[in-house]
């Protein structure tokens, strides 16, 4: 029979070991960019991520290519985005939400999730922007009760 109880203090004693040398510092330029569904985009920190000093939040920075737009995604919500270069706009549920550098965007939390897509207006500069949310995958499943879902791919995506 397990013992549930030791089996925490386990537990406690490797997450402990874990933190012990984890990275307090992610240093962007170490940071690989890559072209995934949603477009191009560098993670700081994320649930596969584990070396870093907390593993609570997704932290990710995207960046919109002059004229294009991200993948088109559905989501929990949650997740807030500081607006670094460029202006745009993204639809959430299909309403028009435009934003510029030094903005903060929102993806407001929904029962049913929401649907979102990020678009670039500047035809000659990139947009960029910082996003952050809580990490709840380990809680709650990837699908974090509303569905999680790529609905449309960023046209630089080609895998």
């Amino acid at each position: 029979m397990a013992d549930r109880l030791e089996e925490l203090f386990q537990r406690r004693d490797r997450e402990r070991a874990q933190k012990a040398s984890s990275v307090a510092v992610v240093k962007g330029n170490k940071l690989p960019w890559e072209v995934n569904k949603q477009g191009k985009m560098r993670w700081y920190l994320h649930p596969n991520i584990d070396n870093t000093a907390i593993r609570s939040l997704l932290v990710f920075i995207q960046e919109i290519p002059p004229g294009s737009r991200s993948g088109k995604e559905k989501h929990q919500g949650g997740r807030v985005h500081y607006i670094l270069e460029g202006k745009g706009y993204t639809v959430i549920d299909d309403k028009k939400y435009e934003w510029e550098a030094g903005d903060a965007m929102v993806l407001p939390v929904k029962p049913d999730g929401v649907t979102f897509q990020h678009f670039n207006a500047d035809p000659a500069n990139p947009a960029r922007f910082i996003a952050a949310e809580p990490n709840l995958f380990d809680a709650l499943g990837v699908d974090m009760g509303s569905g999680f879902e790529q609905i449309e791919n960023a046209p630089e995506f080609k895998g």
